[in-house]
């Protein structure tokens, strides 16, 4: 038998399951890892720590499948995009901890190139906004404050590019985890020397941009056999494409502690005028696909507060049964704009907000103003994507934690009207990275691959919009922006 290892290296934790070629799990091993946080707002995390995670959930997956290492065929490598690893190339080992995406440490930097006039260039080259969130600032505030990076010796890299480096020992990415950079230059495909210069990152110590599947990635010998690195992507890029949203109009949403989008704008990039990130989706050859990416920050989180900020629910399996009880909000709107609103409005100082509540407001009316919200919030992405990119939305692929909710799929299909697909296997992450690994070598081509991740439930819109209610929510909405 022939089987593909995904190494799936999240934000709290590191992953490995392995897949065979019907797409099915045969096994999976987790590990956490610590979150450090020096300062406030500051978010580390040890690279160490997750190179140890990661190659012992590699090798536990393989114990648990039962299985030889000469089974594994290839390694696929997925990632939390804009963290920031600087390693030193004799030694093999970090000189400092990682900078995490959530780190703000970078954020006067920004600041400073706001005002000096360069958000518009960054964001013709990169297709990004200029936001500590993004990796360019992170390498530059290491190289000024971190005394160790400043040997030639020290290379930088996303986490993509340090576990390619502990397995296979090459100094590489792929495209989708470049074009997070600030550096990367969407329509060259190549870091640009202008924007290295001005954040005065040397191009030299930055990691070879390589197609998403090949082998040139390096091997990992490991029991007298050498296996392939050849699928890396980005976590979200990951997902689209373990969706199997190849084609232009393809889009998946992920619903997890925020809510992340992705619409494929096909082969070439498309600009928003309405806040949203553009994009790469992976690349083949000579050929690019391009995508537009749009974020809600508090979806998931804002059913977490139910269960443990206000003890509407002890546990989520009570969401849809209290649910139930009312036929809808009872005239509530719930704006979880807890850290503020990301896209389109991108406001900071929104604040999480409830209107309409009576003395008959019950549990059930705050899940239902809950589950909605989730859903208008999504739906506002999705209007925006359909003008920025001028394509028509009628469907879309969702998968995370809160899909398992029924009357949240009703809601959205309904909201949005258009049909929502939940596939076979929701590990779309893990799997995407894995269907890239295994291109070529487990499956054929596309075509094969849209074969083993068929939908599970379909949500179709079984009532009409109530443009009333979507008008009280972007009333809600514009209220909770100027609560204080």
């Amino acid at each position: 038998m022939n089987y593909i290892l995904s190494i799936d290296q999240g934000t709290s934790s590191t992953r490995t399951i392995i897949f065979d070629k019907e797409g099915n799990m045969l096994s999976i091993s987790q590990k956490e890892h610590q979150q450090i946080y020096p300062k406030p707002s500051w978010v580390e995390h040890d690279a160490n720590e997750i190179r140890t995670n990661v190659l012992f959930t590699m090798h536990e997956a393989v114990k648990k499948a039962k299985i030889q290492w000469k089974e594994i065929k290839a390694i696929g490598i997925t990632n939390q995009r804009e963290t920031v690893v600087a390693w030193d190339k004799k030694t093999g080992n970090p000189v400092s901890n990682a900078i995490v995406w959530q780190c703000r440490r970078t954020s006067p930097l920004i600041d400073n190139l706001k005002k000096d006039g360069y958000a518009e260039l960054f964001s013709d080259k990169t297709g990004l906004v200029l936001d500590a969130y993004f990796s360019g600032t992170k390498i530059r505030w290491m190289i000024d404050n971190i005394d160790k990076v400043n040997s030639e010796n020290v290379v930088f890299g996303t986490i993509d590019a340090w576990i390619i480096y502990f397995l296979g020992g090459e100094h590489a990415t792929d495209a989708s985890n470049a074009s997070r950079t600030l550096l990367f230059d969407l329509h060259r495909m190549k870091y640009s020397e202008e924007l290295s210069e001005i954040l005065k990152v040397p191009i030299n110590r930055l990691p070879i941009v390589k197609e998403n599947a090949s082998a040139e990635f390096g091997y990992y010998n490991v029991d007298g056999v050498s296996i392939p690195i050849r699928g890396v992507l980005g976590d979200q890029q990951a997902a689209l494409f373990g969706q199997t949203g190849f084609s232009k109009g393809d889009i998946k949403t992920t619903y997890g502690t925020g809510n992340f989008s992705l619409l494929n704008t096909g082969d070439s990039p498309t600009k928003s005028n309405n806040g949203l990130l553009t994009t790469v989706g992976w690349q083949f050859g000579s050929k690019t696909t391009y995508a537009l990416e749009g974020s809600v920050f508090v979806t998931g989180a804002s059913i977490r507060w139910l269960r443990d900020g206000i003890g509407i629910i002890k546990d989520y399996s009570e969401l849809d049964p209290l649910i139930n009880e009312e036929k809808n909000s009872g005239g509530v709107y719930f704006v979880p704009a807890f850290v503020g609103l990301g896209a389109p409005h991108w406001d900071s100082s929104a604040s999480g907000s409830f209107f309409g509540i009576s003395g008959g407001t019950n549990k059930s009316h705050i899940i239902h103003a809950t589950l909605d919200a989730i859903a208008f919030q999504t739906e506002e992405l999705l209007n925006v994507m359909s003008k920025d990119a001028t394509i028509e939305i009628t469907e879309m692929k969702v998968d995370g934690g809160a899909t398992k909710s029924k009357q949240l799929m009703r809601k959205q299909a309904n909201i949005s009207q258009i049909d929502i697909i939940i596939p076979k296997n929701v590990e779309t992450t893990a799997l995407g990275a894995a269907m890239m690994a295994g291109l070529g070598i487990l499956w054929k081509d596309l075509d094969a691959l849209k074969q083993i991740n068929p939908f599970s439930e379909k949500y179709s819109p079984d009532m009409s919009e109530d443009k009333l209610s979507k008008k009280y929510w972007e009333k809600a909405v514009e209220k909770s922006k100027s609560w204080y």
